[in-house]
């Protein structure tokens, strides 16, 4: 059955209400503007992720500065030494019978430091002495019958052979005498040394005997009895290296230093040099001189000598870790005002270990240090800190 209702509806088109058209409008808008505000975003990401990655690419390096000229300074080891140092052996055998002199004592030249009880030796004399008296005796004995003989022999009492023959007794007779003598001589010699002196002035250094021991000279397990050694100058050695031999001259002052005494400094005197390098060590012996008349330093002791050469006004001082070994040669790279990098060839005067004296740089260079191996001429670099 017809609705009755419908004839009376007006005709018109289906069409959205107002309030969902601008829902849908808004959120057009809103989608629009997420997209653009995203796609800003990560090009803001990418541009900065590609500076990130440039800045990246970039080597950080540290920086050093020669500083100016260098001064040539040389600190080597070195030995104090006694002025003379003689050990005292014995000559003769025996038992020690006393000593006089004990470690640093100082002793006089020819002073008594131990007496040797020598009954051998003793005894060898006397019968040496005894067998000199018996020769004496034969000798005269032969005389006189020689002149006896001459006087019979002027007179023709008896033959030229027999006169001849005594005048031979009484020859050896005077030889075999001198052959005593001398025998007495050397056992008397020998029987002195049973005093033991000091061969010159100075202190005892060491004393390796005592009362009672055995005596046993002339064997080369002989040890010394005592050391004696004249301290009032003390030599000073050291080993100088061939790259400074050249530069040792007569009568330079050096100074040194040793642990008896820190923060002091002594002064040496040059007055030899071998003159010659050692090829086992390459480096060249030279001797100082030290007037120990304080008597403060000791001989045997250690010291650290300082030598201080002028070096070239062109040189200056670079750390070792900031060469480059390249096959053009010895390098160091140096960074310019634009923070490029520049390979500047050097040359080596001294190597000092951690720093070397080179040539062919200004104070004011920029020396990288730890340069990377790949380190090109032009390359960027920042600089550490920047």
């Amino acid at each position: 059955m017809p609705d009755p209702g419908a004839d009376s509806r007006p005709d018109r088109p289906d069409r959205p209400p107002p309030r969902l058209g601008r829902f849908a409008v808004a959120a057009a808008a809103a989608f629009a503007l997420v997209l653009v505000a995203g796609t800003a975003l990560r090009l803001h990401a990418r541009r900065q992720l590609h500076a990130e990655t440039l800045a990246a690419a970039i080597p950080t390096v540290s920086i050093v500065h020669p500083g100016g000229p260098a001064t040539d300074r040389l600190v080597l080891p070195g030995r104090l030494q006694a002025w003379y140092s003689a050990p005292v052996y014995a000559r003769t055998n025996g038992y020690l019978r006393r000593w006089y002199a004990d470690i640093g004592q100082t002793v006089r030249q020819g002073a008594l430091l131990a007496d040797i009880d020598t009954p051998d030796v003793d005894q060898q004399l006397a019968a040496a002495r005894a067998a000199l008296a018996t020769r004496t005796a034969q000798r005269d004995l032969a005389g006189i019958t020689t002149r006896r003989w001459n006087r019979l022999n002027a007179q023709n009492a008896v033959s030229q052979q027999e006169t001849d023959e005594r005048r031979g007794n009484f020859a050896a007779s005077e030889a075999t005498r001198h052959e005593a003598a001398a025998e007495v001589e050397r056992l008397e010699t020998l029987s002195g040394f049973k005093h033991i002196l000091a061969p010159f002035t100075g202190v005892v250094t060491s004393r390796a005997t005592d009362i009672g021991a055995l005596i046993v000279a002339g064997t080369a397990a002989a040890q010394p009895l005592f050391t004696v050694s004249d301290v009032a100058r003390l030599r000073l050695y050291v080993s100088v290296p061939q790259a400074y031999a050249a530069r040792i001259r007569d009568g330079m002052v050096v100074a040194f230093t040793v642990p008896d005494y820190p923060g002091r400094a002594f002064q040496a005197r040059l007055v030899r040099a071998s003159g010659a390098v050692d090829p086992q060590s390459g480096a060249m012996l030279v001797q100082f001189v030290y007037d120990n008349g304080e008597n403060l330093l000791k001989p045997g002791a250690y010291a650290q000598i300082a030598f201080t050469f002028p070096g070239p006004g062109t040189a200056v001082r670079i750390p070792a870790s900031s060469l480059l070994f390249r096959r053009d040669g010895t390098t160091v790279a140096v960074m310019d005002a634009s923070h490029h990098v520049r390979i500047q060839p050097v040359t080596i005067l001294t190597d000092f270990g951690t720093e070397l004296s080179v040539t062919g740089l200004a104070p004011q260079s920029a020396v990288i240090d730890n340069p990377r191996d790949d380190l090109r001429d032009g390359d960027e670099v920042t600089p550490h800190g920047a």
